[in-house]
């Protein structure tokens, strides 16, 4: 664990953050070689760590659980933590992608559909041309068999990564990246969720305005309805009414 505060939302641990100092931490680990993961967390996130009590306790357990969403940093303000911000995933991997053209750090980028992380990386080197890229792997939808696994794995060790970006969706990639943790050499893991379809192009991004206003739940929406209406519809709603009573302490949550 790091040594940054937690906000306690709905017993879901939220590191006190904003950008900058999320990117100084990471290049902390990368520096000490301490092995820690990432889970970038919005709505999405605490509402099914409300079913999963698993999960919970892994978001709870990683070195940085980042405020992705906006409600989450205004509900970390609220706290009375006012350096925060939004740690944005796909902002966290432009930052630290552009902040290693210096440290000479080293990426390998797992998931997303086949083709996607390759056109990811075309596009990072584009915008960060002294990026270090240490491989990239797409993997199937079907279920890993273990030596499957354990031959990726060897894959991403041999490459020697310093960080591995994690495009799985919310909850597969945190649960990746708190299973395969103790497996890889890498100091750092980053579960990064639609970062990958953004900054390949696959998906368009609301426009910032939309994101500081804490709409981007709709843009989204109206662009992905199918998939995501019974996040927004149904988790929203329901997260608005657990936080109302735990802020009226009417409803207690412990961080575990």
């Amino acid at each position: 664990m790091t040594t940054f505060t937690r906000v306690n939302i709905l017993g879901v641990g939220i590191s006190a953050v904003n950008l900058p100092l999320a990117v100084e931490e990471i290049d902390r680990w990368i520096s000490s070689r301490a092995a820690h993961y990432v889970n970038v967390c919005a709505v999405h996130t605490v509402m099914e760590c409300q079913r999963d009590a698993v999960l919970r306790r892994i978001v709870n357990a990683s070195g940085l659980a980042t405020p992705d969403g906006m409600p989450l940093v205004w509900l970390s303000r609220m706290q009375g933590h006012t350096q925060v911000r939004r740690v944005y995933g796909p902002d966290l991997m432009l930052a630290v992608c552009e902040r290693s053209q210096d440290t000479g750090s080293r990426h390998f980028f797992y998931g997303g559909a086949p083709g996607v992380a390759d056109l990811l990386v075309r596009n990072l080197k584009t915008r960060y041309p002294r990026l270090v890229v240490a491989g990239t792997h797409a993997p199937p939808y079907r279920p890993i068999d273990t030596e499957e696994d354990r031959e990726v794995l060897d894959r991403i060790n041999a490459a020697v990564p310093d960080i591995v970006w994690v495009g799985l969706g919310t909850p597969k990639q945190d649960y990746w990246v708190a299973r395969h943790r103790p497996l890889l050499d890498a100091p750092v893991l980053i579960a990064v969720g639609a970062a990958f379809d953004f900054h390949a192009g696959l998906l368009p991004q609301a426009p910032r305005w939309i994101q500081r206003s804490g709409l981007e739940w709709l843009f989204r929406l109206v662009h992905e309805p199918r998939r995501l209406a019974f996040r927004y519809l149904v988790y929203n709603p329901w997260f608005v009414l657990k936080v109302a009573l735990q802020f009226a302490g009417l409803r207690r949550y412990d961080l575990d």
